[in-house]
């Protein structure tokens, strides 16, 4: 049994005495811990080793006391997986040397064995949940399948993701295809880190805002859905598409447990667009985290007013920033912890 289970209750929709907190990206790059191991161990190093990958996971839980924590790990090591070789490049970011562009490229991507080419996460979860000893639950998470596509076609980060836009519009066949195998992928990852022991799931649309509506249910959602149906009966699953206000109203009939909204889309709306009936997630800018911690105690508070404290679950919009003050993120913690009605 977990002893903190605020935030599996708060995916039922249960009434709490406040709402559950963490945050995306908590295990990372703003902690001074994080940045020993990052200059001894590269990138994927760290993902790859089972010690590393737990020792990281836990690192903001012992500092901060959020109310879950995030397996740390990266949602290219999918494309890894299925034989497209992906590098981690010092000051560019991820680095596809060999992206996916033409039907020929595609036969050589694989749906791989989980067990066998992504066993070191699975690992990973298994001395996390040693070291939490049941106190807080564990999330695991994917990328999105168009997310995925998007790094996969492009051969790196872009602003625009033309050439994966592209590639969708000019050969769409081919596209499908490569968002059914990373589909069919992220749903045994998925089910793998379950049944290794997470405790709810969450599909991270980074790239969803990039497509039009009508875009985005083809060569996006339809694909989430999917992973969503999979899932559902087995853990909680969070769908967060950053930029995706206009799909909420769909994505709250999903059977997805939770939404996460980013701070571009205000409670209210975000509660209209979904019918007011399912746990919603964020949604505080993460530059906020910039203003002064009393600055932040105030608009957390504000923003827990806003969304309600039931099925609600206080995160950032996004990802924290690398250069964010740790009396900051302590600060945008303790509001949560402290507030009451």
């Amino acid at each position: 049994m977990i002893k903190n289970d605020l935030f599996l209750r708060a995916l039922k929709g249960e009434t709490v005495d406040r709402p559950p907190v963490w945050m995306m990206r908590q295990a990372g790059r703003y902690l001074p811990e994080f940045m020993e191991l990052k200059a001894k161990y590269d990138f994927f190093t760290r993902c790859q080793t089972p010690e590393l990958a737990s020792e990281i996971t836990v690192q903001p839980i012992r500092r901060y006391g959020m109310d879950a924590a995030i397996l740390f790990s990266d949602i290219l090591v999918i494309p890894q997986a299925m034989n497209i070789e992906v590098q981690m490049k010092p000051n560019f970011g991820p680095y596809l040397p060999n992206p996916i562009r033409t039907v020929e490229d595609l036969d050589r991507v694989v749906v791989p064995n989980i067990e066998e080419s992504l066993g070191y996460v699975l690992d990973a979860i298994n001395m996390t949940k040693e070291k939490l000893q049941d106190e807080i639950p564990l999330i695991g998470f994917a990328g999105s399948p168009w997310t995925i596509l998007c790094y996969c076609v492009e051969g790196q980060g872009s602003k625009s993701f033309d050439k994966a836009r592209g590639f969708c519009f000019t050969q769409p066949e081919a596209a499908h295809q490569l968002l059914q195998k990373i589909t069919d992928t992220t749903i045994a990852y998925l089910k793998a880190k379950v049944k290794a022991g997470v405790n709810a799931v969450q599909v991270f649309d980074s790239w969803g805002g990039m497509l039009s509506p009508v875009d985005y249910q083809e060569f996006s959602w339809k694909y989430i859905q999917q992973i969503v149906d999979a899932l559902k009966e087995e853990a909680p699953v969070i769908v967060f598409g950053k930029g995706c206000w206009f799909a909420l109203k769909e994505m709250s009939q999903s059977g997805a447990s939770a939404l996460g909204v980013d701070w571009t889309c205000s409670a209210r709306n975000a509660r209209y667009l979904t019918g007011g009936d399912i746990t919603l997630q964020g949604n505080f800018d993460p530059a906020r985290l910039l203003s002064p911690p009393a600055t932040i105690k105030q608009m957390v508070t504000q923003m827990i007013r806003e969304f309600g404290k039931d099925k609600y679950v206080v995160n950032l919009g996004h990802g924290i920033l690398p250069h964010i003050p740790l009396e900051n993120a302590k600060a945008f913690i303790d509001a949560v912890k402290e507030y009451s009605e």
